[in-house]
C-alpha cells in the first residue's frame, strides 16, 4: 500500500500514486495501468463515530488506473460502478441508486465523480455506498504524467507527449453498516444467504434429560451437515452441550443465520426437518430427501425476497416534489426528495442553506 500523509484526506491516496505513476509509465506500451489495492485506512480528520459507517480505521478496498484515451477511462469508471451496485444488490440485497455527484461533491481534484447512493429508512439518511471517480489529466498534469502518442508522432507533432487520463475507485467496510441498518431487526442480524457466515444451522430438538438418549439425534443433525456440506451449503450443527433449543434459537436469531433446520425425534421418523427463515420467521416442513437441493432454492428464495422487502421499502420513501413548501415536510417525514434543481454548487448550496433555516434536523448524507 502507499500510505497518504495528507492530513486532511479523506479519499483513495492520489497524489501518492502520481508521485509513483511518473517514474512507472514511460511509454504507450505501459498502459492501461491498473492497480487494485485492499488495506486499512486512517482517518485524521475524525469526528462523530459511528460502527461501521464512520470510524477512526476502517478496511478499504481501493483501485488507482491510467490510461491512454478518455473514453477508456470513462467506460471503467462506469464499469467499477456497476460492480459495486451489484456488490450492494447482488450480495448485500440492498438496493442503491448509482448515479454522479453534484459538482460540490464530487472528488476534490477531480473531473467527475459516479457514486453508489443507499438510503435508510428508519433514519431518513442517504448514505454514501460506494465512488468511481474520473481525475481527468489533472494529477498527470501536476505530475508530469506522459507517454509517447503514436497517433500525434505519426502526425509529425513537434510534441508527440500527451498526459494519461486517471481513474481512483473505492469501496469500504461501510457495505456491512449499511447492510445491518437495512435489514436488521429487534432480535439482531438478519443475513442475507450469500454473504452469511453460516447459511444454515441443525439445531437438535425433543432432547431426553436421560444420559446416552439422544445419540440418534445428534447422529442425525451431524449427518444432515454432513449432507449439506457437500452440497456446498455452508451448514453447521449445533451440538453443544448445556444449552437449551431455545437459547440456540435466539443464539442464531442475534448472528443472523439465514435459515435454521430442527431435527427432533418426530423429524427424523417422518424423514423431515422444520425450517425456520430468519428474514420472516416462516415455518415450513422440508424433507430429508435432496435437501441439499431443496435448502440451495430456500436460501435463494430468501436472497431474492429480502432484496424485494429493501427495495419496496425503498420505493416508498422516495418523493416526487415540484413545491418548496413540500421539502421541509418531506424531510420531517424521513423521506428522499426527488426534485428538479439546476445542478450547479451555487444552486446546491441555496438549497441547503433555506432549508437549514426552517428545520434544523436537516438529513445529511453520511
Amino acid at each position: 500500500m502507499y500510505p497518504c500523509k495528507s492530513p486532511i484526506s479523506k479519499y483513495p491516496c492520489n497524489h501518492a500514486h502520481s508521485q509513483d505513476y511518473a517514474k512507472w509509465i514511460n511509454s504507450h506500451r505501459d498502459l492501461p495501468l491498473k492497480l487494485n489495492q485492499w488495506n486499512s485506512v486512517v482517518r485524521w480528520e475524525f469526528k462523530n463515530p459511528q460502527p461501521f459507517l464512520r470510524t477512526r480505521e476502517f478496511l478499504w478496498q481501493e483501485g488507482h488506473t491510467a490510461f491512454m484515451h478518455k473514453h477508456e477511462a470513462d467506460q471503467e469508471v462506469l464499469d467499477i460502478l456497476d460492480l459495486y451496485r451489484r456488490v450492494y444488490e447482488e450480495l448485500l440485497a440492498v438496493p442503491v441508486v448509482p448515479g454522479t455527484k453534484s459538482v460540490n461533491e464530487k472528488f476534490a481534484g477531480g473531473d467527475y465523480t459516479t457514486t453508489v447512493e443507499g438510503f435508510i429508512p428508519t433514519t431518513g439518511r442517504g448514505i454514501q455506498g460506494g465512488t468511481s471517480h474520473h481525475l481527468g489529466q489533472n494529477f498527470s498534469k501536476m505530475f508530469d504524467i506522459t507517454v509517447d502518442d503514436p497517433v500525434k508522432r505519426a502526425n509529425g507533432d513537434v510534441d508527440p507527449r500527451t498526459h494519461v487520463f486517471q481513474n481512483s475507485w473505492g469501496l469500504s467496510t461501510r457495505t456491512l453498516g449499511v447492510m445491518v441498518m437495512i435489514h436488521g431487526d429487534d432480535q439482531g442480524l438478519v443475513l442475507p444467504p450469500r454473504v452469511a457466515l453460516q447459511q444454515v444451522v441443525i439445531v437438535p430438538v425433543g432432547l431426553s434429560k436421560s444420559e446416552g438418549k439422544n445419540e440418534t439425534i445428534y447422529d442425525a443433525c451431524s449427518k444432515l451437515e454432513k449432507t449439506l456440506l457437500a452440497a456446498g451449503i455452508r451448514a453447521k450443527a449445533d451440538l453443544r452441550e448445556g444449552y437449551t433449543p431455545g437459547w440456540k434459537f435466539n443464539d442464531w436469531e442475534m448472528r443472523g443465520t439465514p435459515l435454521r433446520l430442527e431435527l427432533g425425534p418426530r423429524d427424523i421418523a417422518n424423514n423431515s426437518a422444520l425450517a425456520v427463515r430468519r428474514y420472516d420467521n416462516n415455518k415450513s416442513s422440508i424433507p430429508l430427501d435432496n435437501i441439499g437441493e431443496t435448502v440451495k432454492n430456500t436460501l435463494e428464495e430468501i436472497q431474492a425476497a429480502m432484496f424485494e422487502r429493501a427495495k419496496a421499502q425503498q420505493d416508498t420513501c422516495f418523493k416526487k416534489i415540484s413545491q418548496w413548501d413540500e421539502v421541509v415536510p418531506t424531510l420531517d417525514n424521513k423521506q428522499a426528495l426527488v426534485l428538479p434543481w439546476c445542478e450547479d454548487g451555487e444552486c446546491e448550496d441555496a438549497i441547503k442553506d433555506r432549508s437549514k433555516s426552517q428545520y434544523v434536523g436537516l438529513i445529511e448524507v453520511v
